[in-house]
């Protein structure tokens, strides 16, 4: 049986001492998070590791039933979204005016990441709430959002995005749902959905359904998708016209029902402006998108966590410089040089993931609270150029740090007892669903790049020179500066290299897409933990300077400070391992990048 216990110790340095929060006492909310950060952190572990990490086995088991329509749940699970729904979890970070707390995201991340550690198909259901709640606050009207933000917000009810038909995938240019209007104002949607997450289940009493679908006068491709919101079940308490038709059977996120859905004149509304569903669906994918990059980070978590006890306890062969527990017959595989580079790199690619997830979820508070336009539109500019990073690292990584794990496992590692099999299943899928991990490094290529004449890049570009400047004249630093600099350089050769034969040739654009993707991502966690080593060098420079009181009160002080030494020094050799042994293949993606597509694109891949 795997096990779990949530990082709360990296979430509270992150939000203290790396994001320094406190900074920010202008903006809305900021105090009252720090102030509620540890209790709230620890209710959120206490849910996650003994009420939704359990259920996480019996899910992958029993997985769904379908029933005529209808879809239940596993054992467990109805009973366990009502703790969630009664703690409050899922009104974190909502205006008030629906019933929410209105705290901000970097509180909100940490929950996130626990319930996708603890319980991923679970997690999934208040996920896509989140994203379907964003866009009903942005683009849906008054009427809309007072008859359906409330609940969606408190978690009574549950939505769904619902994009995705056999014929259309990434191309919603070829949607063909219909929606006929009516002379009440409403609509009649018909057509068949597949792939719907969460589109029916048995943990909410009311589903609402975020349709796209065209208007009889639609023009044709992308321009022509209106969005509808379409609620399972009507105001008046009846069932509205449409069904699951059936369930998808999938590798792995087994208690997540992946639904196949038929609408037959479901009464809907529109949502925004006719022929203009995209920019709400954008809205709802930006939001889906985070939150799944937050999936990839909460399962290499979960992954490293078990890999770890697993290696401590395993006890196979010696240490090559000789045994290092003589009185044992074998020493633990944490000896074993190859083992422990698997280790670092889960622990090195785990916690710099969590770092770029809780900087993004910084800046997205300030974008939304900041009382100055000018740092709004700065913090936003870093949100967009980070979310196709986000999604397309994080989830790549989710799954490269779950096969790390079975390897660290051996043979144990393949066997679905031990957990680890599971978590490889599991991270396999988000790699895909929200716009595979391709087409994110397309929208980093082709859209973010050149954004307001290269706006976006400013955001991130800036405060890592002015880091590395801010650190220049301390020796201690040099370490990690002077790679970062040419890292850095390496990152902005390609940045000129797309821009420049990216846009004369799409193909190159096209095939060295996600290696670039693959190469910023890698920089900006370089970044992130040179800050987190700067912040752990000021500690350890302390070390032992301070006194303690004698009696029980001085040695639990003692026993603190030296737990504290313990982090710090972890982090400080954490990030030397990220920056030897990981931030180096950079080289290698540059040198392909540049390559460009002629190899890719030329004839003789089909073998007759």
């Amino acid at each position: 049986m795997p096990t779990y216990k949530a990082p709360i110790r990296d979430f509270e340095f992150l939000i203290a001492e790396f994001l320094q929060a406190d900074r920010y006492g202008e903006v809305e909310g900021f105090a009252e998070a720090i102030e509620l950060m540890s209790p709230l952190l620890q209710e959120a572990a206490k849910l996650c590791e003994e009420v939704l990490h359990p259920l996480n086995v019996v899910g992958d088991r029993q997985g769904l039933k379908y029933d005529n329509g209808n879809v239940i749940t596993p054992d467990g699970f109805k009973e366990a979204y009502k703790q969630y729904v009664e703690g409050g979890w899922s009104t974190l970070t909502w205006p008030s005016e629906y019933g929410g707390q209105n705290l901000p995201e970097f509180l909100n991340m940490p929950m996130l990441e626990m319930v996708c550690s603890a319980n991923l198909s679970f997690g999934l259901t208040p996920g896509l709430t989140h994203g379907a709640i964003s866009a009903l606050l942005l683009h849906a009207n008054d009427e809309l959002k007072n008859n359906y933000l409330p609940k969606l917000i408190s978690g009574e009810w549950s939505g769904v995005m619902c994009l995705t038909e056999p014929q259309a995938g990434t191309d919603l240019g070829l949607v063909a749902t219909k929606a006929t209007p009516q002379d009440d104002g409403s609509y009649l949607v018909t057509g068949n959905k597949i792939f719907i997450s969460s589109g029916e289940q048995d943990m909410t009493d009311n589903i609402i359904h975020l349709v796209l679908a065209r208007l009889p006068d639609a023009p044709k491709g992308s321009k022509g998708i209106s969005l509808f919101l379409v609620p399972k079940v009507m105001q008046d308490g009846s069932r509205n016209a449409f069904k699951c038709a059936a369930l998808e059977h999938k590798m792995g996120i087994h208690a997540s029902p992946t639904c196949v859905m038929n609408y037959d004149g479901a009464t809907g509304w529109l949502v925004g402006h006719p022929h203009r569903g995209l920019p709400a669906m954008f809205t709802m994918m930006n939001a889906a998108r985070l939150y799944v990059g937050v999936q990839g980070l909460g399962l290499a978590e979960a992954s490293w966590q078990n890999a770890l006890a697993y290696a401590e306890e395993r006890l196979q062969g010696r240490a090559l410089t000789g045994a290092k527990f003589p009185d044992k017959a074998a020493d633990p595989i944490t000896v074993h040089p190859d083992v422990r580079r698997m280790l670092w790199t889960m622990k090195a690619v785990s916690e710099g993931m969590r770092a770029l997830t809780m900087e993004t979820a910084l800046h997205i508070d300030i974008a939304h609270r900041h009382p100055d336009a000018a740092v709004r539109e700065k913090a936003d500019d870093f949100v967009q150029l980070m979310t196709p990073i986000v999604k397309g690292y994080q989830t790549d990584m989710g799954f490269e740090m779950a096969s790390l794990g079975v390897q660290v496992l051996g043979g144990y590692g393949y066997i679905e007892e031990y957990g680890m099999a599971q978590f490889m299943r599991d991270a396999r899928i988000p790699m895909i669903y929200e716009g595979t991990n391709g087409v994110q490094a397309m929208d980093l290529i082709g859209r973010k790049l050149s954004m307001h004449m290269g706006r976006y890049l400013k955001s991130f570009f800036h405060p890592v020179d002015a880091f590395i400047a801010q650190h220049r004249d301390n020796p201690a630093m040099a370490e990690f500066t002077k790679p970062l600099a040419t890292h850095l350089k390496y990152l902005q050769q390609a940045t000129l290299w797309m821009a420049q034969n990216g846009m004369a040739n799409p193909n190159h654009a096209g095939a060295g897409a996600v290696e670039y993707a693959r190469l910023f991502a890698l920089v900006a966690l370089a970044w992130l933990w040179a800050r987190q080593a700067a912040i752990a060098l000021t500690h350890s420079s302390s070390c032992g300077t301070q006194s303690v009181s004698a009696g029980s009160a001085g040695d639990a002080a003692q026993a603190n400070a030296s737990q504290n030494d313990e982090f710090y020094m972890a982090k400080l050799a954490t990030a030397r391992f990220y920056y030897a042994k990981i931030l180096p293949s950079t080289i290698s993606l540059l040198a392909s990048i540049t390559a460009g597509s002629n190899s890719v694109m030329a004839e003789g891949l089909r073998v007759e």
